[in-house]
């Protein structure tokens, strides 16, 4: 399993609704979240080895938000 972590600019109840769809029905996500408390508005993703970063933010990107990978 993989963790997956990037800042967004999905802010809002909304706009989860809008790419939850996507992420809830992808074969090799397990689980997502995305955190509106923080400043960078966080998307968190479980995910089976075979997803790549790239993958989520063409997914991501693909609805019109922005996305960046968090880095330690």
């Amino acid at each position: 399993m993989e963790i997956l972590i990037f800042q967004t600019d999905i802010k809002s109840e909304e706009k989860i609704a809008s790419i939850e769809p996507v992420f809830n029905n992808h074969d090799d996500i397990l689980n997502w979240s995305i955190d509106l408390e923080d400043i960078d508005n966080v998307l968190r993703i479980e995910a089976n080895s075979t997803l790549t970063e790239k993958a989520v933010i063409d997914i991501v990107k693909q609805h019109y938000f922005t996305i960046k990978t968090l880095t330690d």
